[in-house]
């Protein structure tokens, strides 16, 4: 097998999951918008179940529904069958994934379930399996074909779960109003979870709040900005009012220019309309800022009072970047 046939057995998978991922916009029907509704309006949870690769796909879509705000779990359909029923409470839904709808652990399963007297979704790629015709909402996943070449392992079909799957969250989430603040709730860990909670108030060093006033020298200046360590000083007037921002870089073009060094005043220096984000504000958006304005500090207010300084620094040390 050379490179070039290498190459297209990738593209015919790509191109035949693509087609089959397409063609669930038929199944997105009356049955479909019943799952959602009655998913968002349990009591319970949302128990997902399936066996082989069915079950690894489940594992994912219970995942994908807990951090989105529709709680669910994963039982194995082997294990429902042997001890593990006991995990489904009166007020649970219960969906059952199945490439065929036929697998023997399926049909052991179902009738279990309706004894129970708990909602039953099917997800199936045969609207005329036993799954199919015993579940009370059926989601349909048929797909023409699978990826392999010999139609047999599952890869469209198990991607055509996990699609499904994706679509029952999302619509989900918009029926709940879930938005990001929720999710910040779910995710408080890693990069993801800071982006959405993290805030300036959080990371600025509060104690440490360069200030010079408009009339200290440079030597002056020079050691405030650097015994904060911060790489910029702000300065403000006696009555506390902020009136400019003298930084690193400000000092270094003061320093190529012929002056006479000795009669420099911070208000010769400074930049006189800083760039500021109230303590509130998400770390994000201090981010978003220092980008769109090409800088790596700004002045971190309270209201209108001077608070500090956050710094490129303090996102990149806690993972904002």
């Amino acid at each position: 097998m050379n490179n070039q046939s290498i190459q297209n057995a990738a593209i015919r998978t790509i191109r035949s999951e693509a087609a089959s991922v397409a063609g669930l916009e038929a199944y997105v029907n009356e049955d479909f918008i019943s799952a959602v509704v009655a998913i968002a309006g349990s009591r319970g949870r949302l128990v997902v179940s399936g066996v082989g690769k069915s079950a690894i796909i489940a594992q994912k879509i219970v995942a994908t529904l807990n951090s989105t705000g529709s709680p669910a779990i994963f039982m194995h359909a082997a294990d429902g069958i042997h001890g593990d029923l006991g995990m489904v409470q009166e007020h649970d839904i219960v969906m059952l994934l199945s490439k065929s709808g036929e697998s023997p652990e399926i049909k052991v399963l179902v009738p279990l379930i309706k004894n129970f007297g708990n909602l039953l979704i099917g997800m199936s790629g045969s609207w005329q399996s036993f799954l199919a015709r015993q579940s009370a909402i059926f989601l349909n996943t048929t797909v023409a074909e699978e990826a392999c070449p010999n139609n047999l392992a599952p890869t469209s079909s198990t991607t055509a779960q996990m699609v499904m799957g994706d679509a029952l969250a999302i619509a989900l989430m918009e029926l709940k109003g879930f938005g990001s603040a929720d999710f910040a709730r779910f995710h408080p860990g890693g990069a993801l979870g800071k982006k959405l909670y993290l805030r300036v108030e959080q990371l600025y060093q509060a104690g440490e709040k360069p200030r010079v006033l408009p009339m200290a020298s440079l030597n002056a200046v020079i050691m405030e900005i650097t015994s904060k360590r911060l790489g910029a000083t702000a300065v403000l007037e006696q009555d506390g009012t902020l009136v400019g921002i003298i930084t690193d870089g400000d000092l270094r073009r003061m320093l190529e220019k012929d002056i006479d060094l000795k009669t420099v005043t911070a208000a010769d220096i400074m930049s006189r309309q800083p760039k500021t984000i109230q303590a509130a504000a998400l770390a994000i958006d201090a981010l978003e800022e220092m980008r769109k304005k090409d800088i790596s500090q700004l002045i971190v207010l309270e209201q209108k009072l001077y608070a500090g300084i956050i710094h490129l620094h303090d996102l990149i040390r806690e993972g904002i970047i």
